[in-house]
């Protein structure tokens, strides 16, 4: 694998394991930063099921 392939791969993983990361006991969470996270998942949600019904709504065209 080549610096590129790498670099995608931890990307794409990096985005997996935001909603599944372990909270950590000892670290102070305030709440915005609560919010903020809820907030990005969200979005990030939304995109997903948005690109999804561009590409379904492309190959339903052809």
């Amino acid at each position: 694998m080549n610096k590129d392939q790498k670099k995608k791969n931890s990307d794409l993983n990096e985005l997996l394991t935001y909603f599944f990361r372990k909270k950590d006991p000892y670290k102070k969470v305030s709440i915005n930063l609560k919010l903020m996270h809820g907030i990005n998942k969200i979005s990030i949600i939304i995109f997903i099921f948005a690109v999804i019904v561009i590409i379904t709504r492309y190959i339903s065209r052809s």
